[in-house]
């Protein structure tokens, strides 16, 4: 599907890929219209991810695009059950949004699937749960299945931000999610080189109400940049298969290390966590001193990248200060063990 999908029909001298159509009017009288409202290039992408989750896809402009539009679909005053520990930037409109009195906002720990059925259906119940599985950046699982079973019970709809299993890892609504949200910046699209997020459900009520607040709030993708997410997803395959072999080799190798106190790692995917044995201070020298890995924020790309999370305001504070969340990337797995072993065997040197 990843190669295959959203390509044009095979009929001589078609192209092999979707072109990009650089286009804000169309010709009345058809389905397009208006540039606000489709395009053939932003199609081909959703068409492509669309049959990775086994739904209708919509992309937008950013990750949090997608995630304030599903989010908007709240209705004033109802509840949404949410992660303790989550992207910061779902967490930070979470508050704002509570701050504003628009929605109540219920904090659990989503291993604790007792706890988050729990706030589901305290009070009137929650209109919605939203999960992160391995949740971000702490690599927590959650037992989707079980939860939307419970949620749905109670009258929740369930959304899974899938950016870092990727359907390939898992597939959300066949798990009984009703909504599927991506940042397609990360490993979708796989070479840190666009942002673009997608939201991809079933349920075609579901789908009209996104695609209408897309075009009422005009968070639309760039033609160039879904162009690209779709290149790059032909690709995802490898490039997880490369990640997830290497991660699985560096979290053996780091959970052996003196100067790692403790490794966050799920068992799949590209995605470590690791807190060292001295500190925060010895977190910042480890991702400012390495030649291979880069020290970003973003991640999913095929070059490997590491920050400390809580050199971020907004972080969670039960995230530990020392804790450095680690995307794998592709390259050689001994030549990034060897540039991380280079600094960490320095922090686990005693001091004189």
């Amino acid at each position: 599907m990843a190669v295959t999908a959203g390509r044009p029909a095979h009929e001589p001298d078609a192209p092999l890929n979707a072109p990009l159509t650089m286009a804000s009017t169309y010709v009345g009288g058809g389905e397009l219209e208006y540039g606000r409202y489709a395009n053939p290039t932003w199609t081909a992408f959703e068409e492509v991810l669309g049959a990775l989750e086994d739904g209708r896809a919509l992309t937008f402009s950013s990750g949090m695009a997608a995630v304030a539009t599903v989010l908007d679909l709240v209705a004033p005053g109802e509840a949404v059950v949410a992660p303790a520990h989550a992207y910061l930037g779902t967490l930070h409109l979470l508050a704002t949004k509570e701050q504003r009195g628009q929605v109540e906002v219920r904090t659990v720990d989503i291993t604790d699937t007792e706890a988050v059925l729990k706030a589901a259906k305290a009070g009137d119940g929650a209109a919605l749960v939203w999960l992160e599985s391995p949740t971000n950046p702490m690599l927590e699982i959650a037992d989707i299945a079980a939860i939307c079973a419970g949620a749905h019970e109670a009258g929740a709809q369930v959304a899974v931000d899938n950016t870092f299993a990727t359907p390939l890892g898992q597939r959300p609504l066949d798990l009984g999610a009703d909504l599927v949200v991506h940042s397609a910046t990360k490993f979708l699209s796989g070479h840190s080189d666009l942002m673009l997020g997608a939201v991809v459900t079933r349920d075609d009520a579901t789908f009209t109400a996104l695609d209408e607040q897309r075009r009422s709030r005009g968070a639309l993708p760039g033609v160039l940049e879904s162009w690209l997410a779709a290149r790059g997803v032909r690709t995802l395959h490898l490039r997880l298969e490369r990640a997830q072999t290497n991660a699985a080799t560096l979290a053996e190798r780091l959970a052996g290390h003196e100067a790692v106190a403790r490794v966050h790692y799920p068992g799949r995917g590209g995605m470590i966590s690791i807190e060292l044995v001295a500190g925060p201070a010895a977190a910042d020298r480890l991702t400012r001193s390495t030649r291979l890995w880069v020290h970003a924020t973003s991640l999913g790309g095929v070059q490997s990248s590491f920050e400390r999370r809580r050199r971020w305001s907004g972080e969670p504070h039960t995230v530990p200060e020392a804790l450095v969340r680690m995307s794998v990337g592709i390259e050689d797995v001994d030549d990034l063990w060897a540039d991380l072993l280079e600094v960490l065997d320095g922090l686990a040197a005693p001091q004189v």
